[in-house]
């Protein structure tokens, strides 16, 4: 059996860049992908701005090419843009350089599982280390592709979460998709590893139940999902969005609201009870068990449940141009 490479770690040999100098952004061009040249004063090095996007381009069965809900990342990347002070991204280019990045790499887009992950990302490149409380006035904006495999191709086991009385970064950074607030989250993630052998921390500062360190938290109890209500103390999931949506279409009572610390626990003992994680890279994830003040709980069974499961499914198929497209969710590329 032929070994995977980690998800994220193949690269396409080029990527698509456009840099902003002079208030105004350059004719977008192919480069190579190890091709970036920053001197080492650059903003982005210094005062963290940066901030990126992932999304997915998906082969169909007539191998045309697709991109899921591209304007949805772009505008989340233009936000997350404002917020950092970087300069005003133009949406239509962004929006263009991922078609045709995509489309030139279209044969390296895998059949299902996999896929095409791509990262817009923006950064901060103007040369001043005095600029701590000021904004770079040039920036590179670029495109990688990374092709990828099925992220549970070992099956999708139950994850083990920490549940932790702290932020996982500041609450007005919350809802931009920034670098720096990874950053932040790795520290408690490390010690939930090696205290408890969690393999992600939710993060429930005052108690609230909130997000972990890289994806959105759902507790799907009956016919009810509910998850924390949007605000700027956490990052809006694109994916997030989806399964909601998808979860209403299946006549699914949605509550986005607050979600306590305390009720969590006492809903995720109750039998039938399912926890999930969104994002990107794996859609939807399978929690099996909290960990709380030194006690472990098990969410339901345990193992991942029928709902998590065809909502995941639910997902993949239109991502695959197995089901049909009623959101308009879909960009043909090729």
């Amino acid at each position: 059996m032929t070994q995977m490479a980690a998800f994220g770690t193949v690269f396409t040999p080029e990527m698509i860049i456009s840099r902003f100098d002079n208030n105004s952004w350059s004719a977008p061009q192919l480069v190579a992908s190890d091709s970036i040249s920053l001197h080492p004063g650059a903003h982005v090095l210094h005062y963290s701005s940066t901030c990126f996007e992932g999304l997915k381009a998906f082969r169909h069965a007539d191998n045309s090419i697709h991109l899921f809900r591209m304007d949805k990342n772009v505008a989340r990347l233009a936000q997350s843009s404002e917020l950092l002070s970087l300069p005003k991204l133009d949406s239509a280019m962004l929006s263009q350089m991922i078609t045709d990045i995509v489309k030139r790499y279209a044969a390296d887009v895998p059949t299902p599982p996999g896929s095409m992950y791509i990262r817009p990302t923006h950064i901060g490149t103007e040369a001043s280390i005095g600029k701590a409380a000021a904004p770079s006035l040039s920036s590179l904006l670029y495109v990688l592709l990374s092709p990828v495999g099925d992220y549970f191709s070992g099956g999708a086991k139950p994850l083990r979460l920490l549940l932790e009385d702290n932020a996982r970064c500041a609450p007005h950074m919350g809802m931009v998709k920034s670098g720096g607030n990874y950053a932040s989250a790795l520290q408690p993630i490390m010690k939930a590893r090696a205290a408890v052998q969690a393999d992600q921390v939710l993060f429930c500062p005052n108690g609230d139940v909130q997000e972990t360190g890289a994806a959105n938290f759902l507790l799907i109890d009956g016919n009810e999902i509910i998850t924390k209500a949007l605000d700027a103390s956490f990052l809006h999931g694109v994916t997030r969005d989806s399964i909601l949506t998808l979860a209403r279409d299946r006549g699914m009572t949605v509550s986005e609201r607050e979600l306590t610390v305390d009720e969590l626990i006492e809903r995720a003992q109750k039998p039938g009870t399912e926890a999930a994680l969104s994002g990107t890279a794996a859609v939807l994830t399978p929690v099996g068990t909290l960990i709380h003040a030194g006690k472990e709980y098990q969410v339901g069974t345990g193992q991942g449940g029928n709902t998590t499961a065809a909502l995941r499914q639910a997902l993949n198929d239109i991502q695959w141009g197995k089901a049909d497209d009623k959101h308009g969710w879909l960009t043909k590329v090729c």
